[in-house]
């Protein structure tokens, strides 16, 4: 049976076990007691006898209870699972530190200190919610790192333990001896041959549906001139982890996105995926948000014609927040070209080659710190002064400390002390909630795009009082409701 569940969810597990179901995939894993593995729901292999398996929620908690991961399934490509997802808030902001690399030194002290809680209850929440305690979850999420660059790429296995934050080649090879019985290098030896390639690529698996074409195009129509660029079906950005800049590079893959990194270290990479997973909201589950959505009778229609909608995310907080100032009362056209000057001027040349891409077509500059802005002369660039100060007053709190983007904090004290500086509104922290934080809930109700999409002739526009009252009834997938209510216009979203 499955820990902290009712028999109704072992009973709907035990069924997508024997279909092999792939919406379940990656929301639950097998341990199998005959064999001592634990698998996905779509593994290839016979099913097991009902009696012969236990359900765990994570893959954390079938390895806390002595089962080994499948060499068929692979339970390390699992599409993920939103962090907010059935957890307490502690556990949600517990998940995503850890996914930052919070617990990468296993000081589980210093983890729930941030979290504001002693290490004793976070221990016992994480046990209730997911089956395993943090310090299993870090080590699970490390180890499944490390197997896909083993499988994926040509890294050196020093490479691979110092990018899954194993901090040393011994610990990396005793971790991989105890779990698979087996080296790193012998794992090695059982994948398919992979030529190298210019750059570093990795596979990024998604719970499908995923509307690729219909995120690219959300990009294209806000990529600031020179950071970021949509290219022949890729997106490219400039980004910079712990002072080394370097290029993503996405594409679709099919039943992956396709990531290169072009110009980072490998200690930058595993930082680099949680954010770039963030981007594209790649721990998304499309049939929960479909199931609450698709009862409105109006986000219906919307919803078949964007079966597997995101919502966009960012690479930097402070970046997408000037962004939303430069776009309040203008159009996304408009701000674009801002955000473009004004990277132009204060941004950092960034010198990387991309294969593929013509140099006047690469990214080349890395948007501005806040330092930067915090004097910076914006008159001249076309922006009014008041969103100057406004640009300026926020870069004067992301460096004294006062506002930080960091997604693990609470989405209602992050949109209090953000709305406390002058010329924020609530569309912005609203706004900024969404994409930065990743909030599946945080809603914009006032803004003009969303009313003028439930518009109808001989009718007046909806009331944003109104539009939140209906939206109710979107909980907790209102960030959703808002991006299929935008893709029917151009000109909104920010």
């Amino acid at each position: 049976m499955l820990r902290n569940s009712n028999i109704s969810d072992t009973a709907r597990f035990e069924q997508a076990r024997l279909s092999r179901d792939a919406r379940f995939d990656g929301r639950f894993f097998i341990g199998v007691k005959t064999t001592g593995i634990y698998c996905r729901p779509v593994c290839p292999a016979n099913s097991p006898k009902s009696e012969n398996v236990t359900f765990y929620p994570t893959a954390a908690a079938a390895g806390e209870a002595g089962f080994r991961p499948c060499l068929r399934c692979r339970p390390e490509c699992a599409p993920g699972t939103p962090a907010w997802e059935g957890t307490s808030t502690t556990v949600r902001r517990g998940l995503r530190l850890i996914a930052d690399g919070a617990l990468d030194d296993g000081d589980i002290e210093r983890l729930a200190d941030r979290l504001g809680v002693t290490s004793r209850h976070l221990r016992r929440l994480f046990t209730k919610h997911l089956g395993a305690s943090p310090l299993a979850v870090a080590h699970t999420q490390r180890l499944h790192f490390a197997k896909r660059l083993i499988d994926q790429t040509t890294l050196p296995m020093a490479d691979i333990a110092i990018a899954s934050g194993f901090g040393s080649t011994r610990r990396f090879n005793d971790a991989f001896r105890n779990t698979y019985g087996r080296t790193p290098r012998e794992l090695r030896k059982r994948r398919a041959v992979i030529e190298p390639s210019a750059g570093l690529t990795v596979q990024l698996p998604y719970r499908s549906p995923f509307a690729f074409e219909n995120m690219l195009q959300f990009f294209a129509g806000r990529a600031i001139p020179g950071v970021e660029v949509v290219h022949e079906g890729r997106y490219l950005r400039s980004v910079t982890v712990d002072g080394s800049n370097s290029i993503i590079d996405l594409h679709d893959g099919g039943e992956n996105i396709l990531l290169t990194v072009h110009g980072a270290g490998t200690r930058s990479l595993l930082p680099i995926i949680q954010r770039v997973r963030g981007i594209f909201d790649l721990d998304a589950s499309p049939g929960d948000v479909s199931r609450v959505l698709s009862r409105d009778r109006h986000l219906r229609p919307l919803l078949r014609k964007q079966p597997g909608i995101r919502v966009p995310g960012v690479w930097d907080g402070f970046e997408l927040t000037v962004r939303a100032i430069l776009g309040q009362q203008i159009s996304v056209a408009a701000a674009t070209t801002l955000s473009g000057r004004l990277a132009k001027r204060y941004g950092e040349p960034l010198n990387v080659a991309v294969p593929g891409i013509p140099d006047e077509k690469r990214p080349h500059t890395l948007f501005p710190r806040a330092d930067k802005l915090l004097r910076a002369r914006l008159g001249d660039l076309g922006i009014i002064r008041s969103r100057a100060d406004t640009i300026r007053r926020v870069a004067k709190s992301v460096v004294e400390g006062q506002i930080n983007f960091d997604p693990a904090q609470d989405i209602d004290d992050f949109c209090k002390s953000l709305v406390a500086i002058k010329g924020i509104g609530q569309w912005t922290a609203q706004y900024v909630a969404m994409r930065a934080l990743k909030d599946p809930d945080a809603f914009p109700h006032s803004d003009l795009g969303l009313l003028r999409a439930f518009d109808a002739p001989n009718r007046e526009r909806l009331k944003p009082a109104e539009l939140k009252a209906r939206a109710e009834a979107w909980r907790p997938w209102r960030a959703y409701a808002a991006l299929l209510l935008w893709s029917s216009d151009a000109n909104s979203g920010g």
